[in-house]
């Protein structure tokens, strides 16, 4: 029999609440009129749960809607520490999904939650959100779930997390401050273009004197900028948006990579990146249980660089005919000697996951040294830069003032 809550007041006024069982809401208002009361709600109990529950969801907050990598990162450490305390998985999401920040990755979780209770597997649930959970939480997931080691593989994929969210935080920190004061040196020759400008070439005018050189070219460009901004603004957008459209066909980006990888230095580090995650990827799948073959078909596809995955699957075909992983990476030239003999090395004593995450180590601090180090040296670089052009366009604007005190 269903359960009612109602509230009503009686012929005194007083007012009344209860919760009661009741065969229909119709009968239950016929009951209460018999007693007298006036009937202000009747709710059944689960639909004023669901709306209660509805209340809450729009009166939550979220600190924003796009998903993070901390957001993954918070998942899989609360996940992997609840599990490991005998948690049911359900249970786990449900408090999870309490205290998501994310309002797109708590509506994910939400239809996660969803499919595990309608008896999917948590592999198969996560599988629904590819561009969310990827191949790597996918297999890590299902190989746990076939060998009942769900937390520790967690909590292996939560330390990869770790480790990425501080590398990239390394990078982005020192790509950061130079593209701040590049960004502040353009608004300002901006600013010279729009109201500066102008204004100095009105009173020239006024004077009617000869420009020096560096003051008729200055004064042009600043011409140009402020009666085609939105032409310039135009055309860069479409170079931007065809830029983009030509690296996403494989053509494209293989040449882009080629571009990159060919540049001095950074060259270098950009290669060094993917060998870093090359490395990271196959450690953790090898580390997790995951069969060399299909670790290497996951790494080949979470990449995201073309030119590797194609050497990953010269090297994939390579294994699968019996070779070691070692000859084909060294056959492919991609690979530095060092890594393809600490590989060697963790083959021949079947520690090839522990050699793995030395590779990736190594790597990884190789590009955050150089990463502080290209911060530390850009930046008095961009400061000397940035006066230089203040300092230019200062000197084009007065010059022409100091040629009319000196003819006086």
């Amino acid at each position: 029999m269903p359960r009612f809550h109602y509230v009503a007041k009686n012929a005194s006024g007083q007012s009344l609440s209860e919760d009661i069982d009741a065969f229909d809401k119709k009968s239950l208002i016929q009951d209460l009129q018999k007693k007298g009361y006036f009937i202000l709600s009747v709710e059944e109990m689960e639909t004023a749960a669901a709306y209660q529950e509805a209340q809450e969801k729009v009166a939550r907050k979220f600190t924003h809607n796009g998903i993070k990598l901390m957001d993954m990162l918070n998942f899989a450490n609360q996940l992997a520490t609840m599990l490991d305390s005998g948690i049911t998985i359900l249970r786990a999401l449900e408090v999870i999904i309490d205290q998501v920040e994310s309002k797109k990755f708590y509506e994910i979780l939400e239809q996660v939650n969803y499919d595990v209770e309608q008896g999917s597997s948590l592999s198969e649930a996560l599988g629904r959100f590819p561009k969310v959970f990827d191949q790597l939480w996918v297999s890590l997931i299902e190989v746990g779930e076939a060998s009942g080691t769900m937390p520790m593989v967690l909590k292996k994929l939560a330390f990869y997390l770790e480790q990425k969210t501080a590398f990239n935080s390394t990078v982005t920190s020192a790509i950061m401050y130079p593209a701040v004061l590049f960004f502040v040196c353009m608004v300002a020759i901006a600013f010279f273009a729009f109201f500066v400008g102008p204004r100095f070439e009105s009173i020239f005018k006024t004077m009617k004197v000869d420009l020096p050189l560096i003051t008729t070219i200055l004064l042009a460009s600043f011409r140009f900028i402020k009666q085609n901004f939105f032409n310039i603004l135009i055309v860069l957008a479409i170079i931007g948006f065809l830029f983009k459209k030509y690296r996403q066909t494989p053509l494209g980006r293989a040449h882009v990579e080629q571009i990159i990888f060919g540049l001095p230095v950074f060259g270098n580090i950009s290669k060094l990146i993917v060998i870093e995650r090359f490395s990271s990827q196959m450690a953790i799948l090898v580390e997790s249980g995951v069969p060399i073959l299909y670790a290497l078909d996951i790494t080949q596809r979470l990449v995201d660089n073309s030119i590797c995955a194609k050497v990953i699957e010269h090297i994939k075909e390579s294994v699968r005919q019996g070779e070691l992983l070692v000859a084909p990476m060294e056959r492919s030239k991609f690979f530095p000697s060092m890594c393809t003999q600490m590989i060697a090395v963790g083959e021949e004593t079947g520690e090839l996951s522990k050699m793995l995450n030395h590779v990736a180590n190594y790597y990884q601090q190789s590009v955050e040294v150089f990463m502080k180090r290209f911060g530390t040296l850009i930046e008095p670089f961009m400061l000397v830069f940035m006066g230089g052009v203040i300092g230019v366009i200062v000197l084009a604007m007065f010059l022409p003032m100091f040629n009319i005190t000196q003819m006086k």
